[in-house]
Parts: structure tokens; C-alpha cells; sequence
């Protein structure tokens, strides 16, 4: 299995909690909703194993889970 996180930014309330968990994979647009660091235009990406512990807390303080979390079956 996988994991993959997926942004709702019609959630973000631009709080910066997901910034302050996972500086390394969340970022902001100029008005302050979440994107991806890496993939500002993508709503949806694979959390590398390295990266799951920061995702986790991340969209666990999320207080609109803006940020969810996906396991998908590896075929």
C-alpha cells in the first residue's frame, strides 16, 4: 500500500499549522491557502516514506481537514 495526501484548499482557513508539521511539503498561494511545496498545481501526491511521520501530524492538527489522507493498493 501506498499513501497519498490530497488537498481540499476550498477547506484551508490559511491557519499555517500544516506549514509548522511539514514545512517540507506544504506551502501557500498569495492568499494563504495550502499547496504543495514541490507541485504548487497538484491537489493530490504520494507521501514518501520519509515523509509520513510530518504528513500525519500535519493533517491530524489540520483543524478543517483540509489535508486527507488516501492508502491505495499498489498493483
Amino acid at each position: 500500500m501506498i499513501t497519498t495526501c490530497r488537498l481540499v484548499p476550498e477547506r484551508c482557513i490559511a491557519c499555517g499549522l500544516c506549514a509548522v508539521y511539514a514545512p517540507d511539503i506544504f506551502d501557500y498561494d498569495e492568499a494563504g491557502i495550502v499547496l504543495f511545496k514541490e507541485e504548487p498545481e497538484a491537489n493530490k501526491q504520494f507521501v514518501r516514506v520519509e515523509e509520513i511521520t510530518a504528513v500525519k501530524k500535519a493533517a491530524a492538527k489540520c483543524p478543517v481537514r483540509a489535508i486527507l489522507l488516501e492508502k491505495e493498493k499498489v498493483r
